[in-house]
């Protein structure tokens, strides 16, 4: 028989039925908490002073997931990195181009770059070479004005590149029967620097700035971007640097030292050049370097290769 007096009496104040518990974990998910809310009503609280008032609408709840979403946009994977063997930026070995191997439009300039550039410094050679020097990594040759139209051709196409990287904006030499091309060709037939020098007859020497005593030859981002300023006052020279540039992959080589060397014996007939009878045109921060170490002074000398 049932015996209605041994039925524990329902505790009211310690115990809630399981259908009306609204309890989930603090730890979850943002969007499984949104669609818990989502089914069940307002939690409301009241005062003794005022009527009751919702703790948190689900449009509260539903703002917070959509602006994270927005704000990890920008850091999502945009390429998958699945083992390839090209990831992400790359150097070409041969025209030095930085670009990505998975991006299609950087491959395909990358692939006009590469052969464009590769047919400019590519050098078959000619029967009458003027050679001013030879090295164990390669050999200087000499292009003068009144060269056959291949040699100058190469020349003008070599300087183009140079031009290019170093920003030059004129096209042509300002004079051009005076200029003297010198093109450094390494073993693998290939150019790798050039350094065209005219004749000059004044200068002006780079002032030194004499608040700051600093080793110029540190290579400090500040220190070759700083403004520099040259003397009004002309000094005699006889050989001016119009372009001086070396392969990106063939630098920290002494090529350009060697280029400037082999200028200074063989620029005037019978004569050896010193470091004060060489003037440099407006060099860029990393060609200010350059001379000043090449000079053993930062008051080298520059002039103006436009005039």
């Amino acid at each position: 028989m049932f015996d209605p007096s041994e039925k524990s009496p329902p505790r009211a104040a310690t115990s809630t039925p399981k259908e009306s518990a609204a309890m989930y974990p603090i730890f979850g998910s943002a969007s499984k908490r949104v669609r818990t809310a989502a089914l069940r009503p307002p939690v409301s609280c009241s005062t003794p002073s005022g009527p009751t008032t919702p703790l948190q609408t689900v449009s509260t709840l539903k703002e917070r997931p959509a602006r994270r979403k927005k704000e990890k946009q920008d850091d999502d994977q945009l390429i998958i990195d699945a083992g390839q063997k090209q990831f992400g930026a790359t150097t070409c070995s041969s025209c030095g181009m930085v670009y990505s191997a998975d991006n299609p439009e950087d491959h395909f300039q990358h692939t006009q770059f590469h052969q464009r550039f590769l047919d400019s410094i590519k050098f078959v050679g000619w029967k009458k070479e003027r050679v001013v020097a030879e090295f164990w990594d390669g050999k200087i040759i000499l292009v003068m004005p009144d060269d056959p139209k291949y040699a100058i051709k190469k020349a003008d196409d070599v300087r183009l590149v140079a031009d290019s990287e170093l920003g030059f904006q004129q096209l042509t030499l300002s004079r051009p029967e005076q200029a003297k091309t010198y093109l450094f060709i390494n073993t693998e037939r290939m150019v790798v620097g050039c350094l065209v020098a005219e004749s000059i007859r004044q200068a002006y020497r780079v002032l030194e700035q004499p608040d700051r005593h600093k080793d110029m030859t540190k290579d400090d981002f500040m220190e070759r971007h700083r403004a520099w300023c040259c003397s009004t006052v002309p000094e005699p020279a006889l050989c001016g640097i119009s372009r001086i540039w070396v392969f990106s992959l063939a630098r920290r080589k002494g090529i350009a030292t060697r280029m400037l060397d082999t200028v200074r014996s063989s620029f005037m007939y019978g004569s050896h050049l010193t470091k004060d009878e060489i003037s440099f045109s407006d060099p860029t921060p990393d060609g200010k370097l350059f001379a000043t170490k090449y000079s053993n002074t930062p008051t080298f000398l520059v002039y103006n290769f436009v005039a």
